[in-house]
């Protein structure tokens, strides 16, 4: 008895042991951690299975990365259903969808069902968020490290990412309201670094990609409005004053985003009374305001009432 006693007191002291170490092990500061899984999700050789869940359902995917003499080759295939495939070599990614014809466009990174934020500037993201660690845990059955991002003036959407702590790539991501709900989550089911996935992606280097997809033209934008509010941290990227097809009515637009969320302002001439109404689907939210024969739509990446906000402040210069 007096043995059996002494192995359970040895067990017992060896558990306490083992998990105050992993509880006071050191743990890089939030900011780093951030750098390091963005930094690692572009470097290393890897391929992970992974769900996307969010309110129109339930995805499964699968996600290859390889560097290959120094080029970027990734790929992401929908496991489910109909084959739908996009791959990237360097900055061109190209699109495989049945029922259309395969496109290429220009970009850093394939973002479909991948969460951006894996992507982003955190040295800029830094001005505008907060950067919070929450712990350590278990995902994947591998230890991993949990940080909160949240954006300091209260406007916008945040994140919680949990941080492999061996090679620092993404486990699990989810993106939450400002009430704490979560609107989408992405969560790794199986993980593999091996140099092996380098051979899985090297028939990508000499693949003949489809043509790069033709950007509309636009007209000359000398917009007679502007938007007055917005959340720090926003600035505008891009603008374009084009007609939509089929209805023959002239669209002005400007697109504004932080780094990581964005969305756009889109003005347009109508007849209709005035009213005002908001859609919600996930992250992305439509607000439709219409005043003085104008029609205000902001359209993005945002929670309603930041929507609104943006919305009320647009203004319109008087015409001489």
């Amino acid at each position: 008895m007096k043995q059996f006693w002494c192995a359970v007191c040895f067990i017992t002291s060896s558990l306490f042991y083992s998990t105050n170490t992993l509880a006071e092990a050191p743990t890089a500061a939030p900011g780093v951690l951030l750098q390091q899984m963005s930094q690692a999700s572009q470097s290393l050789n890897y391929e992970f299975s992974f769900i996307s869940v969010s309110k129109q359902g339930v995805d499964s995917l699968r996600f290859r990365h390889a560097v290959v003499e120094k080029h970027q080759l990734a790929q992401l295939l929908q496991m489910d259903g109909p084959r739908r495939e996009i791959v990237q070599r360097d900055n061109e990614i190209s699109f495989f969808e049945p029922g259309f014809e395969p496109f290429t466009l220009i970009g850093n990174h394939i973002v479909d069902s991948l969460p951006s934020i894996v992507y982003a500037d955190f040295d800029h993201l830094s001005k505008f968020y907060d950067f919070i660690s929450v712990g350590r845990t278990r995902v994947t059955d591998r230890s991993c490290e949990v940080v909160r991002v949240v954006a300091r003036d209260g406007t916008r959407f945040g994140y919680v990412l949990w941080i492999d702590a061996a090679t620092k790539l993404p486990l699990r991501a989810d993106l939450l309201d400002r009430d704490g709900e979560t609107l989408e989550q992405f969560r790794v089911i199986s993980l593999i670094v091996d140099p092996q996935v380098q051979s899985l992606m090297k028939g990508l280097e000499k693949v003949n990609l489809p043509p790069q997809l033709a950007v509309p033209t636009t007209g000359a934008s000398d917009f007679s409005w502007e938007v007055k509010w917005l959340p720090a941290g926003m600035i505008e990227v891009a603008h374009s004053n084009r007609t939509l097809p089929g209805i023959n009515v002239p669209i002005e637009t400007r697109l504004y985003s932080d780094g990581l969320f964005s969305f756009s302002v889109n003005i347009a001439q109508t007849d209709a009374v005035n009213s005002e109404h908001s859609i919600r689907t996930g992250r992305r939210t439509i607000h439709t305001l219409i005043r003085s024969n104008k029609e205000v739509t902001v359209v993005g990446e945002l929670p309603p009432a930041t929507a609104k906000r943006i919305a009320d402040s647009v203004t319109f210069k008087v015409q001489p």
